[in-house]
């Protein structure tokens, strides 16, 4: 464990490993598949990374046309971290990179959907999320 001091980074490339120790302690399936996983994060158009020393305990990407329309697809933070401000720092940091686009979206379930309010984010109209999905997590 480090030393409780989060260190927010924007150019970190988290190896394999660390992403998957994140992504299993939130139980999200896309640990299944480690290599894909770190190579969509290394591709995303944003990525900021959370750290205490050398411990990945947070994360949220972008993926962007890079001029009208930015989706956040990935925002999680590691059980033991939670309720520390964490999640909100990595989301104002996404947005500030694309504060004046047209759209920026999101999908959120569950307890997400009132934390995403307090960041900015209304129901996008009657709009209804619609996927097709891999995953084992639903």
């Amino acid at each position: 464990m480090g030393n409780g001091k989060i260190v927010y980074r924007e150019s970190a490339e988290p190896d394999a490993a660390a992403l998957v120790a994140l992504y299993r302690a939130v139980g999200w399936s896309a640990a299944e598949k480690p290599e894909r996983l770190r190579l969509g994060l290394l591709n995303s158009d944003a990525l900021v990374t959370a750290w205490d020393g050398e411990r990945l305990v947070g994360l949220g990407n972008a993926l962007s046309d890079g001029h009208l329309v930015v989706y956040y697809p990935h925002l999680l933070v590691h059980p033991d971290y939670q309720g520390r401000g964490i999640g909100r720092r990595l989301v104002e940091r996404l947005m500030a990179r694309y504060r004046g686009f047209h759209q920026q979206l999101l999908v959120a379930d569950g307890g997400a959907v009132e934390f995403y309010r307090r960041c900015g984010f209304e129901r996008a109209g009657g709009t209804t999320p619609l996927w097709i999905y891999a995953g084992t997590d639903h």
